[in-house]
């Protein structure tokens, strides 16, 4: 079977691999889908360690996207100031923060009924909650 390019699959990868290619710290995907009313099926979370890291891996999840499932983010925010910057992909919401903001703004523990996966380098590890 064949995936449509501008999938939800297609999507995460491009996000997933934008975050490593600038070695986006503590990447997790909180799976969003079987909670009813959301706004989307995923949130992407990562940070930086600067506004200069954090300016990067949003411009590289932005190109690697592009470049593997063909689309751009239906909105994008906050590349100014560089403390959290969000990429709206419909399905996909990329969150790209400075730590401190990740840790004040603690999405994870908002959404702690859903489904998480922290990304460890080049392995996955799943976590139920």
């Amino acid at each position: 079977m064949r995936k449509n390019k501008g999938s939800t699959r297609n999507i995460l990868d491009g996000v997933l691999e934008g975050i490593q290619r600038i070695k986006g710290k503590e990447i997790t995907v909180v799976d969003l889908n079987s909670i009813h009313h959301t706004e989307c099926g995923y949130f992407v979370i990562c940070h930086g360690t600067s506004s200069t890291q954090t300016n990067a891996i949003a411009e590289s999840v932005e190109e690697t996207v592009k470049e593997i499932a063909g689309v751009d983010a239906w909105h994008k925010d906050g590349y100014r100031n560089a403390i959290w910057i969000l990429l709206d992909y419909g399905d996909v919401m990329v969150h790209v923060f400075q730590k401190e903001a990740r840790d004040f703004y603690n999405l994870e523990g908002l959404w702690a009924d859903a489904k998480t996966t922290v990304i460890k380098e080049e392995s996955v590890v799943y976590h139920d909650r």
